[in-house]
């Protein structure tokens, strides 16, 4: 190949950010920012499954994340890392910045999970991790807060939970149980 088809080519992926994305091989690729400064880099996290939910404080759902905080005590001595991942995609329902949200959300409902900024989950302007995950499994997008989606021991996307879903279902936490065992 000469040179000038590379930097075309180079330059053609570049443009395409969500393609870019929606071929990464595992999450292990993505990360996010944290509140104030810092990265929360999935590949930290190799080994363990990963529960990333999307959340917004304003939200019908946000008692959830007092149940997120009890999934999270029972099993995080066993591995499970828990992302919280605040958007406003859905009705304008997270107006606070930064770390104001996490400590809402410790004030409110008890959370200690890590949180990280802001984010956008849906859409061409997604997170490159929402775009590979959409990618991953077009049927299991976030449609609203609180949607759960489980990245298994292995990097590989488990599967996509609905905001409905209670983050302690027997469907979940049997999903959880089996990624502890297969770590």
């Amino acid at each position: 190949m000469d040179r000038r088809t590379l930097i075309a080519g180079l330059g053609a992926l570049a443009a395409l950010p969500g393609r870019a994305a929606a071929q990464a091989a595992d999450a292990y690729a993505f990360g996010f920012d944290r509140p104030g400064s810092g990265r929360l880099a999935l590949s930290d996290y190799r080994g363990r499954p990963i529960l990333v939910v999307n959340t917004a404080t304003r939200c019908g759902y946000a008692g959830q994340m007092a149940t997120l905080e009890q999934l999270w005590q029972r099993y995080q001595p066993r591995g499970l890392m828990l992302v919280a991942v605040p958007s406003n995609d859905f009705g304008g329902q997270e107006p606070l910045e930064g770390a104001a949200i996490a400590e809402a959300a410790r004030e409110s409902y008890g959370a200690t999970y890590a949180f990280v900024e802001k984010t956008v989950v849906k859409g061409p302007q997604a997170h490159p991790f929402y775009r590979w995950a959409a990618a991953q499994k077009p049927a299991e997008t976030p449609r609203w807060n609180f949607h759960k989606y489980l990245i298994g021991s292995h990097g590989e996307l488990v599967g996509g939970y609905p905001a409905g879903t209670d983050p302690l279902s027997p469907q979940l936490v049997r999903a959880i149980g089996q990624e502890l065992q297969a770590g």
